[in-house]
């Protein structure tokens, strides 16, 4: 049976700083045919995010049944990486800064810290996104050439780079478009959940990065880590659009929201980010999770202690990674 290693992520913590997103892009992705591609990001909602309208390119599943899904168009959703005259720009008046005389369509924070609503009620949060190493994985299925696979020890999902041949049925078939084409490999290419470093015990470079302290890593099954408390004892950590039927293994803790004021400028008791909006990412569950969540909040600031805050809270940094078991076998019996 595979074991699964599995992320939540603290939306209430992350600053949008693309601390995750840098320290992703640095290891993985700067070069090769992959300048294009974001393994992790963080993007701003409401918004189109990255790729642009990923939320409605199709995939996943119905049932049992793979649904249709449409490749992002490299230009149009991905945004081709701007090359700059450095040289020119910097020494020469009047010269372009761009080499290509083409203008960038989109690009990842295109929309960036825009979201959604009128002042004085504005809002808009920040949600980090890189492949969810799902239980039911659509990519998968889609692979005619059974090059994509789940490892036994830890469930990180990988692409087989001597049985693929680049068809793309993958990329269509993500729902949350977080699989990629390599142009000058012609292969597949995706977020590998760090495995080279979760092997030796370190923690994903978006994990240990993070400056917010945002993101735990456990395995489902470690009922001492914080994704078996968030996740099953706790219940604050929702799976992203469960509706796609891929049984996602990177979790949430959706956005608390400030109240909105009234013509008078005083504060309401309606939250800032409509209820709706948060439901369609995380399901009606999010409504109870708030709940929880703000009691808690209450708790604690009524001087009663409450586990779940400290948890969320990571007073050491250290204590939000339990990498140390893989391999071994799991206490959920």
């Amino acid at each position: 049976m595979t074991r699964q290693l599995a992320m939540v992520i603290d939306l209430n913590k992350c600053i949008g700083c693309q601390t995750c997103t840098l320290a992703c892009k640095s290891q993985w992705t700067d070069r090769k045919g992959r300048e294009f591609m974001y393994w992790n990001h963080v993007e701003t909602r409401p918004g189109q995010g990255y790729p642009k309208g990923w939320e409605e390119a199709g995939g996943g599943w119905d049932g049992d049944v793979l649904k249709p899904g449409r490749l992002p168009r490299l230009r149009e959703d991905y945004g081709i990486p701007a090359s700059f005259n450095y040289e020119q720009a910097l020494f020469h008046e009047n010269a372009p800064a761009l080499k290509s005389e083409q203008p960038m369509q989109w690009g990842p924070n295109w929309d960036e810290d825009q979201g959604a609503g009128e002042y004085p009620n504005g809002y808009f949060f920040y949600l980090p996104r890189l492949c969810n190493h799902c239980t039911n994985p659509a990519c998968r299925a889609a692979c005619p050439r059974q090059a994509i696979y789940k490892r036994e020890e830890d469930g990180i999902v990988l692409v087989d780079q001597e049985r693929c041949r680049g068809y793309r049925y993958c990329v269509a078939a993500c729902p949350y478009k977080k699989i990629y084409f390599n142009p000058l490999a012609g292969k597949a290419e995706k977020c590998i959940f760090c495995y080279p470093r979760v092997e030796k015990g370190v923690p994903q470079a978006c994990a240990f990065q993070c400056v917010g302290r945002a993101r735990h890593v456990a395995f489902r099954d470690d009922r001492e880590g914080a994704i078996w408390k968030l996740v099953e004892e706790w219940k604050v950590a929702l799976p992203l659009k469960a509706g796609f039927g891929t049984q996602p293994n990177v979790f949430y803790v959706p956005p608390l929201s400030p109240p909105t004021f009234d013509a008078e400028g005083k504060p309401t008791q309606v939250p800032r980010i409509p209820d709706a909006y948060l439901e369609g990412l995380f399901g009606p569950a999010v409504h109870e999770v708030l709940a929880r969540l703000n009691a808690e909040i209450a708790r604690k600031q009524a001087g009663q202690t409450s586990p779940l805050l400290d948890m969320l809270i990571a007073f050491r940094h250290g204590n939000m990674f339990r990498l140390d078991r893989l391999g071994e076998k799991g206490n959920a019996a």
